[in-house]
């Protein structure tokens, strides 16, 4: 072991056992040295997104969790709902890391230039497993921030900025010209609206309170519709009507809005078309989703014609078909706007310990806007 560097650390599990429960625990695990072209990281920074839930909480019912002390250390216990265990066979009995991406300090390195060049550097990275206090990743991963920034600024550089980035490019690769996108007001749609300020692409922003319009319109946002407006559907096709966009992403998932998206597509391109069509317009029209904030069943009524598509859209699938060099260029965009387009803003900083509190998760499981927790693993809990 290297001089100065712990023998274990805390981190992070979720386990969902064969009676049907989650757990989630804290456990001490050695700390991995680094090989050749690896580094050490003390995470410092991680934050909880909406893609981290699913993992950590297995869709549990966190109204039933319950918190009690193991070895010194809180456990949560809750059920899961009822139905949950088939998807869920693949992990029952293993205790899973979590945590997608976070920042911290670069503490030892290989032999490799490439990873010493790494040491004492601030560096992000998307490695998995970032609720932890020490995580040994590939230095190749690892994104080094600029000097001076700290890791809360560079701990999400990577899902929401890269996702923003993506989709825009996903609209380009397909041959759309414009967008819409759904909870807008959220810290990836507020990236999303900035970003696509700075490019000069429309962008329709969907939200469903009041106070998540004036959010987006504060940021300069020229379309806003409200999903809980009585005038939505009308404001919807006028906002197609004007930008033309036939690509969504949506983070909903379930419920109607995905099929309101496509309806609304379609008569706003019915708007221009020359002739009538039994079949619909021959514009495509296309609705990826790519969360899940409402889990119930996607419904769709069936008034959009036949040139439509509806989709799953992944980060990781995305930044696999793509070459290296535009992977390298979307990194290098990131890092040059970590405090400007692609800022992230946390309401509150929880040690690993605090975010097994029912004042923490009971907040962050519910993925509203503006409530986005940041965990400090080296955080001493107050």
């Amino acid at each position: 072991m290297t001089a100065g560097t712990p023998e274990t650390g805390q981190e992070l599990r979720s386990l969902v056992t064969p009676e049907g429960t989650l757990q989630l625990s804290l456990v001490e695990v050695p700390v991995v040295l680094p090989q050749a072209d690896q580094v050490l990281i003390r995470v410092e920074a991680s934050p909880i997104n909406p893609s981290d839930l699913g993992l950590l909480l297995a869709g549990a019912d966190m109204a039933s969790a319950q918190v009690s002390v193991t070895s010194g250390q809180p456990m949560v216990t809750a059920s899961l709902v009822e139905g949950s265990m088939r998807s869920l066979a693949g992990r029952v009995g293993t205790s899973m890391p979590v945590g997608n991406e976070g920042a911290g300090t670069v503490i030892a390195a290989g032999e490799s230039a490439a990873a010493q060049a790494l040491l004492g550097k601030t560096v992000a990275v998307a490695a998995g497993a970032m609720y932890t206090q020490f995580r040994c990743v590939n230095a190749a991963q690892c994104l080094a921030l600029p000097d001076g920034t700290p890791a809360s600024v560079g701990a999400s550089s990577f899902v929401n900025p890269l996702t923003a980035l993506g989709m825009v490019e996903t609209m380009r690769r397909e041959g759309h010209s414009a967008l819409v996108h759904t909870a807008a007001a959220s810290n990836l749609g507020q990236m999303l609206n900035r970003l696509c300020l700075e490019e000069g692409v429309a962008l329709v922003n969907i939200v469903r309170k009041p106070e998540q319009e004036e959010i987006l319109r504060a940021l300069g946002a020229r379309y806003v519709c409200n999903s809980s407006s009585p005038s939505f559907m009308t404001e919807l096709i006028a906002a197609l009507a004007e930008t033309s966009a036939t690509l969504a992403f949506d983070a909903i998932g379930g419920g109607k809005l995905a099929g309101q998206i496509l309806s609304a597509m379609e008569a706003a391109s019915l708007t221009t078309s020359p002739a009538y069509s039994r079949y619909g317009s021959t514009t495509h029209k296309q609705v990826y989703i790519y969360g899940g904030l409402d889990p119930s069943p996607t419904v769709l009524k069936r008034g959009f014609g036949m040139a439509w598509g509806l989709g799953g859209w992944l980060l990781t699938p995305f930044l696999q078909s793509i070459d290296p060099a535009l992977f390298q260029s979307l990194r290098d965009r990131v890092a040059s706007g970590l405090t400007t387009t692609f800022a992230s803003h946390y309401t509150e900083e929880v040690s690993l310990a605090e975010a097994l509190q029912p004042e923490a998760f009971t907040v962050y499981a519910k993925q509203a806007t503006g409530e986005k927790y940041l965990i400090a693993p080296h955080k001493v809990p107050t």
